[in-house]
């Protein structure tokens, strides 16, 4: 199984904030509940090589907001919105 895609990390938390009343959640929140949406991989669950206590999957989910100018990324793209600490549906 290969690993998941920060495209498929995104869609996974529109989901999840799509199905929340608020439309927004911390990071911390998403990654806790990110595992109920994707089916990880043994790479996805390695040890990130540049971010300490962190599989890399769960740096894919801060890369979205680390890659806001690219595009192609749910920030980008109009699909997200970063606010302080997480994510959040736009106009939420």
């Amino acid at each position: 199984m290969s690993r998941v895609t920060e495209d498929e990390v995104a869609k996974a938390v529109e989901t999840i904030l799509q199905a929340s009343a608020a439309g927004r959640a911390t990071i911390q929140e998403l990654v806790a509940e990110l595992p109920n949406h994707l089916t990880l991989s043994e790479e996805d669950l390695k040890q990130s090589e540049t971010r300490t206590n962190e599989a890399v999957w769960e740096q894919q989910v801060r890369n979205i907001t680390s890659h806001k100018a690219s595009p192609g990324n749910a920030i980008y793209e109009g699909r997200l919105v970063a606010i302080p600490g997480g994510l959040a549906l736009p106009g939420r």
